[in-house]
């Protein structure tokens, strides 16, 4: 029997995760269907009864997007420590009529930067911009990979505080607030957590944090080349990437997850990819 499995988001037409489970599935021999669904912002219910419907109904799992992800591991039954960290999933899986939910984002990014990119982190300066959900779902990977040290830029310095403060004493990793950046010096690796690239905008961030040996990654992806790409290229950034493999190492994660094969990613990236011009 097929089995079953989906996205859920809203809106959902622009979701890229059917055709990249589809190509996944291809290349593993795998006997399952992927589709989207586009979930019900109302009433306040309305997404978990979906959700548990499509579970009762044989499907074995679903990704999550937006808006959905902080609903998605509420309603769940067990979390993985990285989707607690987040307060969000973005993967769910249903076993023996539980809903058990995990968050591959962090460790996507993570792998596209060290495996696709070939930036390792150990022992490197890493600058993360913003605090928020994307953010709370890198963590944990980052730290991880045991950098020298990562820092937290946020307007709300508070906010990055109590991020840090609910991972625990995981590694060299503090806050500070954009103001503060003017001072602090070049980083190996910039990472732009903050959702000013989805409205056009340029994060609050000073030229001089940019290495020109270094790397920087924007988490939005499809977009060319965002404002802060262009700031970092305009510097003389040797290495500046978008979202793209993090995207499709994130799915590969999920896949794995349920599967149990890790499909390989390069030519799937390789096809989603819009050239950074």
């Amino acid at each position: 029997m097929t089995d079953q499995y989906a996205v859920i988001g809203n809106p959902i037409g622009h979701t890229k995760s059917p055709l990249i489970h589809g190509l996944f599935a291809d290349e593993t021999k795998q006997d399952m269907t992927y589709a989207a669904i586009e979930g019900p912002l109302e009433p306040e219910g309305a997404f978990a009864d979906v959700v548990r419907a499509f579970g009762a109904s044989g499907g074995k799992g679903m990704n999550v997007t937006a808006p959905f992800k902080l609903k998605a591991f509420a309603m769940a039954d067990e979390r993985s420590e990285r989707a607690s960290l987040a307060g969000a999933a973005n993967a769910l899986k249903f076993e023996n009529g539980r809903i058990v939910a995990e968050n591959f984002d962090g460790i996507g990014l993570v792998r596209d930067i060290e495996v696709n990119l070939g930036v390792p982190l150990e022992a490197q300066r890493v600058l993360m911009l913003g605090a928020g959900g994307a953010a709370r779902g890198a963590l944990l990977p980052f730290l991880a990979a045991r950098p020298a040290e990562f820092v937290i830029a946020n307007r709300d310095i508070a906010k990055a505080n109590a991020l840090i403060a609910d991972a625990g004493a995981r590694g060299s990793v503090r806050a500070c607030a954009y103001g503060d950046l003017e001072t602090m010096g070049r980083y190996d690796l910039v990472v732009n957590a903050t959702s000013a690239s989805l409205t056009g905008d340029l994060p609050p961030v000073p030229p001089t944090v940019f290495s020109p040996e270094g790397t920087a990654y924007e988490l939005a992806y499809g977009k060319r080349l965002t404002p802060f790409l262009r700031l970092a290229r305009n510097v003389g950034v040797r290495g500046i990437a978008d979202g793209v493999g993090m995207l499709v190492e994130q799915a590969a994660e999920a896949f794995a997850w349920w599967r149990g094969v890790r499909p390989q990613t390069r030519a799937v990236i390789d096809r989603l990819t819009v050239p950074l011009d």
